[in-house]
C-alpha cells in the first residue's frame, strides 16, 4: 500500500466508523462462527497498525506479522511484542501446524498469488483451525481507493470460492457485509467515474456523519453469518482445511 494509507490508518483507526464498526461485527461473528479452543493460538497476516489486535485478543493469545515497517513498530506497540515481517505467499520461519485461527482481513487482495498464499495459511492452522477472511467486492467497483491500496483484484463470492476451494479449504458462512451502506457507496463509486473525480481519501467524514455510519453499519453485527446478506461492500467467510 501507499505510505499514506499507512499514515491515515494510524490516524484514524479508533475514530473511523469502518474500522470501529467492522471490529465489532467480526467479533460477534467470530463468537458465534469460529468454534475456537480456549486460549486460542491466533495469527493476523498483515495487521497494519493493529486495530484488530485487541478485538482477536479477546479469544485467544495473538501473534501478528506487518511487512510496512513503520506501521509494525505501532502494532508491536499495541500488542506489546514482537511483529514479524515474513512475506506472503512464502510466510518463512512462521510454524505450521500452529494456529487455531488465521486472519487476513483486506490483505488477500493485495497478493498476487492469492491461492498461493491461502495455502501458505492453511499449512500454518493447527488441527481444526479456520481461516477467517475479509476482501473488498465486485470488480465493477474498482476505483482508486484500490490502487492507493496496491489491490489485485476485488471480488465476487464466485471468486473468493474458488480461490480458497483450490488452496484446499473450503468455505463457511460465505457472505456479504457492508450490506446496509452499500447503496451509497456503489452510488458514490459510480458518481466518481462518471464525474472523472475519483477519490482514494478515506479519511473520517464529519463527526455527525461518521457516528451515523457507524451505528449503521454496526447493525450488521446481528445480522452477519445469521442470515444471508444482500450485496455488500465486503465479503466475509470462514474458511477450514477440505
Amino acid at each position: 500500500m501507499d505510505r499514506r494509507v499507512y499514515d491515515r490508518m494510524a490516524e484514524h483507526d479508533s475514530t473511523h466508523w469502518w474500522y470501529r464498526a467492522r471490529r465489532d461485527i467480526l467479533a460477534d461473528y467470530l463468537t458465534r462462527e469460529g468454534g475456537l479452543p480456549k486460549a486460542a493460538k491466533i495469527l493476523e497476516i498483515g495487521c497494519g497498525t493493529g486495530h484488530n489486535l485487541p478485538m482477536l485478543g479477546r479469544f485467544g493469545e495473538v501473534d501478528a506479522i506487518e511487512i510496512d515497517p513503520a506501521a509494525r513498530d505501532i502494532a508491536a506497540q499495541r500488542l506489546g511484542k514482537p511483529v514479524g515481517a515474513a512475506p506472503l505467499p512464502i510466510l518463512p520461519d512462521v510454524p505450521k501446524g500452529h494456529y487455531d485461527l488465521i486472519a487476513v482481513l483486506d490483505v488477500v487482495e493485495h497478493i498476487e498469488d492469492d491461492v498461493a498464499a491461502l495455502i501458505a495459511m492453511r499449512e500454518r492452522l493447527a488441527p481444526g483451525g479456520k481461516i477467517l477472511i475479509t476482501v473488498p467486492a465486485h470488480p465493477w467497483m474498482w476505483s482508486a481507493h484500490d490502487v492507493v491500496n496496491h489491490h489485485h483484484r476485488r471480488y465476487t463470492k464466485a471468486t473468493l470460492k474458488a480461490a480458497i476451494t483450490a488452496a484446499g479449504l473450503r468455505s463457511r458462512k460465505l457472505g456479504y457485509f457492508n450490506s446496509l451502506l452499500f447503496p451509497l457507496a456503489a452510488g458514490a463509486r459510480l458518481a466518481g467515474r462518471l464525474t472523472g473525480r475519483e477519490d482514494s481519501d478515506d479519511s473520517p467524514p464529519p463527526p455527525a456523519i461518521n457516528a451515523l455510519f457507524e451505528t449503521i453499519f454496526r447493525a450488521e453485527r446481528f445480522m452477519v453469518g445469521r442470515v444471508p446478506m444482500p450485496p455488500g461492500v465486503s465479503i466475509v467467510s470462514l474458511a477450514e482445511p477440505a
